[in-house]
């Protein structure tokens, strides 16, 4: 595991690099295009991007190499939040079932991984029901003591639990022993990438919680994941959605070292208001002189970078320009800023690859910050 964790780390900067290029260039064709038929063309290839990317972020959930961005959640708003899209996604010969604890506690996790743990957990309980049958969801509050807590390496303490279970085929405990090893699966060849569970294990293992799998041939399955409760309020998700303005006007230094990314980025930036520095290097940053970036408001750097991170580019140019603000880019996390797969709080950052839209809403928040 440790040496796939390696190779997963190693890979996802270059491959994550490639598939900016290949999905922003993409989008910029596809919104230039008129003929239908290239539309549709140019569609199916970001389509594939995007498979390509989510494949890449399962691996990295796995091995827990993922950069997560968590917040505090209520898991009842979570999975109210999904309803619909699940009742659409397992189809009408399954009763869905969503029974919510009102005093749940919250929890600090990713929103969008918790959400992917949900939506593989629901996709496996209708491919074990074929004929029919019932998917309850349910969240729920519990008590793990020191003894059971530390079987998984946790503490023992209040903990929010999310439930999903199903009536379908069930597992031998033979097969439930490898449902979390990468690449295992008991579909047929085309029908599944056996990354689903792990990537479910993974998320939940670096969200700090863990899982109990309960499962008998002929009755059913039922995966409980624990989260543990932490103090403080849930943001609506009706709040996160307000819309934020992602034009402008400032000045933006961006440093990249691949200079397909940079092209990309500075175009992005370019189009919609923005006045944009690109360099290619670390060193050429550096030599910027006070007048060179009076003006500049925000620095959108990659984190690994050769000779120098940049996170320590940023520290050199705070120097000059203590007031500049910075975005970070990254899908690596083998890096002394990123401390268990995540940004210190308060520190703006991107994944890659990400859409044209995610780094102009990225620049514009890390502009209006205080």
């Amino acid at each position: 595991m440790d040496a796939i964790g390696r190779l997963a780390g190693g890979v996802a900067h270059d491959f994550n690099n490639l598939l900016t290029i290949i999905l922003g260039f993409a989008q910029i064709v596809a919104d230039d295009l008129k003929d239908a038929d290239a539309k549709s063309n140019m569609a199916e290839v970001i389509k594939a991007g995007e498979r390509a990317s989510a494949l890449t972020q399962r691996l990295l959930a796995f091995t827990r190499k993922q950069i997560l961005e968590p917040e505090i959640l209520d898991l009842n708003e979570v999975v109210s939040g999904m309803e619909g899209m699940l009742k659409r996604l397992i189809g009408e010969n399954i009763r869905i079932s969503v029974q919510l604890d009102r005093n749940i506690g919250s929890v600090r996790a990713d929103h969008h991984q918790l959400e992917q743990v949900i939506m593989n957990l629901a996709v496996n309980a209708r491919d074990a029901m074929p004929g029919g049958g019932e998917l309850v969801i349910s969240t729920g509050n519990t008590v793990v003591d020191n003894t059971r807590a530390t079987v998984h390496g946790r503490e023992g303490g209040q903990y929010s639990v999310l439930t999903v279970r199903d009536t379908g085929c069930g597992m031998d405990p033979e097969t439930k022993a490898k449902i979390f090893e990468p690449f295992f699966t008991t579909k047929e060849s085309g029908k599944g990438t056996g990354l689903g569970l792990s990537m479910v294990y993974g998320i939940v293992q670096q969200s700090g919680g863990f899982l109990a799998v309960q499962s008998e041939i002929g009755v059913g399955s039922s995966f409980e994941i624990y989260l543990p409760c932490v103090l403080g309020s849930s943001v609506s998700p009706h709040d996160k959605l307000a819309t934020v303005q992602v034009k402008g006007s400032e000045k933006i230094l961006v440093i990249e070292d691949e200079g397909a990314v940079r092209q990309l980025v500075q175009s992005f930036l370019t189009s919609a208001g923005y006045n944009v520095m690109a360099l290619d290097d670390v060193g050429h940053a550096l030599r910027l002189s006070r007048s060179d970036i009076s003006d500049v408001d925000l620095l959108v750097t990659d984190v690994v970078m050769p000779g120098m991170s940049g996170p320590d580019v940023a520290a050199q140019l705070a120097r000059v320009r203590p007031e500049l603000k910075v975005l970070y880019v990254s899908g690596y996390t083998e890096h002394p800023s990123i401390t268990a797969g995540r940004f210190p709080d308060g520190i703006a950052w991107l994944q890659k690859p990400f859409t044209r839209d995610e780094l102009l809403s990225k620049v514009r928040t890390a502009l209006n910050a205080n």
